[in-house]
């Protein structure tokens, strides 16, 4: 395609799109409409140098990259008409883009109705090659896949006879219209952009095996159709510059978009320099990383001073002296230095987990040097590598942030758990994840896709030894990139500033719905943990209570062991050591009154979780910004609309003046909630949630060490209850006397036989305890009123009421043989 400024079909030159992007001059600057041979400008682009003469009737360049261009004033071009081929039928008015060579059309099939995209080309294409002018139907020809626009028949209009290509009817615009919405002001959000990235790929690998090279890869060339779902499909369009291309191939021609264009071309055909290289298919690798650069940020990589557009010879220089893995270079004043930047900016909307793969194939489809390039075999592999994983999500209570991890299905959970580390700082032995209120035992050595389903608003709790401060959310306060209206009346630059305010109204809005849900996850989050605690506690004080049961035998043992010892001194050790088990297990005591200590903490740490949770749903700051927004896009549909006529008339000018002044208090407002409600709430949240943290983290060390101490002890005891059971069984074996003597016992069997008998009297009483003691156990159970279902206790040692039981019919028995 030709380029403006230039005469149509020479050789070697670019073709140059104005855009309507920040860095550029704005969209307005389009229609220079050839009047007697040469082309005028609106008024508002006199700054820019004016294009040279073109041929008559050949149109100049449309504004931005497939969007409908400002219509100018009645007059400059042709009676509007209805067009027509044999099939299909449109209106001039029905324009959907326009280019240096030709324009699209919205046109409708004569007999079924189905709308169409209709191509058609004007008198400067015709002044091209016959075989340049053919290559497009070639290749559309040729290609059949569902990411790039399908081609239903090559026709001819009805008078002139102009070539025109039906295709396929994309409504939803092209990718340049998604980014220049203002929602996306700073780029897609992740699951959009997860869609851009599978669908060029998919296209450019159609290309390639099929040997073509595109040449002109820039958003405005993929369209967005809309599916039956409401799914986004993107496609690849305009192979105007499209030719085959094997990948050892290399061609001289020129062509592309400023902007996207690699720097090696950049320099022959903007700077004009004289031709030195040939170029090859990886050319255009750079223009898709310059493609998915813009698509995740919302700008491009690479800005001078002034804008692309304005400060030539700094593009070039950026370009060609960008660091090796450096992804973006700015200039920020005017022969200022170059500044680099190696990773995506604070205001991307993707994901850490993502950006973290992004990057590095992005910094190597951006390099200068052919050597250092990748080729498409290389490229095609590591995206494919991303589009194949699948995404975890983890909120890490020590961070109070939310992660994406990217695994394979077939990945291990030890694999999974490493990425976690790498995001988080958490170790993976240290990890311990809640999911839905539940404990979740992950065993590193299974496959990752038995990991449970999660979500951003369900996904998996980390919850970390570690107590450090809480980062919570990075971002870059919105109020730093807001733009300020020119004093006086100028449509094409108030609807700009317009735009960039109400772009950052809504990166606002999104930062305000992420503090939110992120207070939402941590308050949740640690109500969990506290449950969870709180089910320790409960278990922990049965089997407290169990082991004290063990240690209120230990008097009635100790007579036990007098008796024993009147007779001839039999085992005295064994009776020794067993009153210094049961000495042991007094410290259970102790141990029961720390573990309901922990509990009163605990209960009073939820009921304050409770309070702020209820304090968050009441909050309404989402609403007062949106409020605001709908209120500033109508002003700014308005000032879109006003941009496309020649002037305002006066009453028309004061209602404008009032409209900004309206939509510049909106704004102000609308940071207003943002940093003294939202922002100073978050903070306060994150500072709340850094104390309970700590709090949970000190509970808990506490619960551990009596864990390990009535685990110490109620072992001790058990082996109590044993050598008592075995002592038993011993007097019962050694006063099994005979019939004679059984008439006329001796005193001390009497004396042992009384002592056996208060010992039983003693249980009973032990056993009436355990039932009161198991009933406040079962009170403790109870349900909390708020939170999850509660967790089973573990299985432990035998109830102590059996063990008593079976201890009590001994200790009868034996007094039975002996009375």
């Amino acid at each position: 395609m030709a380029c403006p400024g230039q005469r149509p079909g020479e050789p070697g030159q670019a073709e140059v799109l104005w855009q309507g992007e920040a860095q550029g001059p704005p969209a307005a600057l389009c229609c220079a409409v050839l009047l007697f041979g040469e082309v005028t400008q609106p008024s508002c682009v006199s700054q820019f140098p004016s294009p040279l003469p073109v041929p008559r009737l050949a149109v100049g360049l449309a504004a931005g990259q497939g969007h409908q261009p400002p219509r100018p004033p009645a007059g400059c071009f042709s009676e509007q008409k209805m067009q027509s081929t044999a099939n299909y039928l449109w209106h001039t008015e029905d324009l959907l883009g326009q280019g240096a060579t030709a324009s699209v059309y919205k046109a409708r099939n004569k007999k079924s109705g189905e709308l169409v995209a209709v191509k058609v080309f004007n008198t400067a294409s015709y002044l091209r090659p016959r075989e340049v002018q053919e290559r497009e139907f070639e290749v559309l020809r040729k290609l059949n896949h569902q990411n790039i626009v399908r081609l239903f028949a090559v026709e001819e209009t009805g008078g002139s006879r102009q070539k025109v290509l039906v295709m396929e009817h994309c409504s939803g615009g092209s990718l340049l219209n998604v980014l220049e919405s203002p929602e996306n002001a700073f780029g897609l959000p992740e699951d959009e952009f997860l869609v851009v990235l599978r669908c060029v790929v998919a296209g450019m690998n159609h290309l390639r095996e099929n040997g073509v090279v595109h040449r002109d890869i820039k958003p405005g060339n993929i369209m967005r159709l809309v599916g039956r779902e409401g799914q986004s499909i993107y496609k690849l369009t305009d192979f105007g510059a499209a030719r085959r291309l094997d990948d050892d191939e290399k061609f001289v021609s020129v062509y592309g978009t400023e902007e996207y264009l690699h720097p090696d071309m950049y320099e022959r055909a903007v700077l004009r320099k004289p031709p030195q290289k040939a170029f090859g298919v990886t050319v255009d690798l750079w223009s898709i990383g310059v493609t998915l650069y813009h698509a995740a940020t919302g700008s491009l990589p690479f800005i001078p001073f002034g804008g692309p557009r304005r400060n030539k010879e700094i593009m070039y220089r950026i370009t060609t002296e960008k660091p090796s893995g450096a992804i973006a270079g700015t200039q920020r004043r005017e022969n200022g230095p170059l500044e680099w930047s190696y990773t995506l900016p604070v205001t991307c909307r993707l994901s850490m987990g993502l950006q973290g793969r992004l990057v590095p194939i992005l910094a190597n489809i951006l390099e200068v040097e052919q050597a250092k390039c990748w080729g498409f075999d290389q490229f095609f592999a590591e995206t494919s590598d991303i589009l194949q994983r699948d995404v975890v999500h983890v909120f890490s209570l020590p961070q109070a942030e939310l992660h994406h991890v990217y695994v394979h299905a077939h990945n291990t959970v030890a694999i999974f758990l490493e990425a976690v580390s790498e995001q988080t700082h958490v170790a993976s032995q240290h990890q311990e994840y809640l999911f839905e209120g539940h404990l979740c035992v992950l065993e590193p050595g299974l496959s990752a896709q038995h990991l449970m389903h999660t979500t951003a608003s369900s996904p998996l709790t980390l919850f970390g030894v570690t107590s450090e401060t809480p980062k919570g959310l990075a971002f870059r306060d919105p109020a730093l990139d807001i733009p300020k209206f020119v004093p006086k009346v100028d449509l094409q630059a108030d609807y700009s500033a317009a735009k960039g305010m109400l772009g950052t109204g809504y990166q606002a809005l999104r930062l305000a719905r992420a503090m939110l849900h992120a207070q939402e996850l941590m308050l949740r989050g640690l109500h969990w943990v506290v449950e969870v605690l709180q089910v320790s506690c409960r278990q922990t004080l049965e089997v407290t209570r169990t082991a004290l049961l063990f240690l209120s035998s230990s008097l009635g043992a100790e007579r036990l062991d007098s008796a024993a010892e009147m007779r001839k001194g039999q085992e005295p050790e064994e009776a020794a050591e067993l009153r210094s088990k049961l000495r042991t297990a007094r410290l259970l005591s102790s141990c029961s009154q720390s573990v309901m200590e922990n509990q009163a903490c605990l209960n009073s740490l939820r009921r304050e979780l409770v309070k702020a949770r209820d304090q968050v749903h009441a909050d309404r700051s989402l609403q007062q910004i949106q409020c605001c927004l709908d209120k500033m896009n109508l002003i700014y549909k308005q000032f879109k609309k006003s941009r496309l006529s020649p002037g305002l008339g006066y009453n028309e000018e004061q209602i404008h003046k009032l409209d900004k002044v309206n939509f510049s208090h909106l704004a102000k407002r609308l940071l207003q909630v943002f940093q003294e409600d939202c922002v100073h709430k978050y903070q306060a949240a994150l500072a709340a949630h850094g104390k309970r943290m700590r709090e949970v983290h000190t509970t808990r060390n506490n619960l551990r060490l009596v864990d390990c101490s009535v685990a110490a002890c109620n072992t001790r005891a058990q082996g109590a209850q044993e050598g008592l059971s075995k002592m038993l069984d011993q007097l019962l074996q050694a006063q099994a006397l005979p019939s004679s003597s059984a008439s006329n016992p001796s005193p001390a069997s009497q004396d042992l036989a009384l002592n056996m008998q208060e010992l039983c009297r003693e249980m009973k009483m032990v056993a009436f305890d355990l039932q009161d003691n198991n009933c406040i156990i079962e009170r403790t159970r109870g349900p909390s009123p708020t939170g999850p279902p509660r967790e089973e206790a573990v299985p432990g040692p035998p109830t102590p009421l059996a063990d008593k039981a079976l201890l009590f019919k001994e200790a009868e028995r034996a007094t039975g043989h002996m009375t």
